[in-house]
């Protein structure tokens, strides 16, 4: 009997070191609370919240702006779903600043799509996300998935892992942003935005 107790002990240590992390809403309700919500977008309309969707649209002065967490974060993963809408979209997740970002849309300085790779400041994009063109749906929501640990980036699209990045540039803490790029007309929604912190 002592045996078998101890198996079953060992199996449920083992499960929950194993275990896939919770994920929990980061966006909830119809408001943006816990997000730094960058000046003027009441006046502007970057963001908004209609029906648990997080739409993401120019202002008339096409500036840019990030919508960031009032939270840091160290590791982390990341899932949401985003559907493109009109012009063209230029948007991406920062990492822990505003210098590190996963591109989604079309790169301003390659004019092409980047989809799922790492923009680096200073650096470019030093690698590309794999299978993109296949996998991305310019019509439909699109499922992406972040994970963060230390230094290394890692994405998933569609289910299917895209793209692995080290970056040497990365910092161990700060919050998470969604960018609107300035200076062109553009609009994009993400939904089931969820994310799960990291030992």
């Amino acid at each position: 009997m002592k045996t078998t107790g101890s198996l079953i002990v060992f199996l449920v240590l083992v499960n929950g070191l194993f275990a896939a992390p919770k994920l929990e809403p980061i966006i909830k309700g119809q408001d943006l609370a816990g997000w730094v919500v960058p000046t003027g977008n009441d006046q502007a309309g970057w963001y908004t919240i209609e029906q648990g969707v997080l739409k993401i649209k120019s202002g008339p002065k096409k500036k840019g702006s990030i919508l960031w967490t009032g939270k840091k974060y160290r590791n982390f993963v990341m899932e949401f779903e985003f559907l493109f809408g009109e012009g063209r979209i230029d948007t991406g997740i920062h990492i822990r600043n505003n210098r590190e970002q996963i591109q989604i849309g079309i790169s301003g300085s390659l004019k092409r799509d980047m989809t799922g790779s790492p923009y680096i400041s200073g650096k470019g994009y030093p690698v590309e996300a794999e299978g993109v063109a296949e996998l991305l749906k310019q019509d439909d929501w699109n499922a992406m998935k972040i994970e963060v640990v230390g230094k290394k980036y890692t994405v998933w699209l569609q289910g299917k892992q895209v793209m692995t990045y080290v970056s040497e540039s990365a910092i161990e803490e700060g919050p998470i942003g969604i960018q609107l790029h300035g200076g062109r007309t553009m609009s994009v929604d993400f939904r089931s935005v969820k994310l799960a912190e990291l030992p």
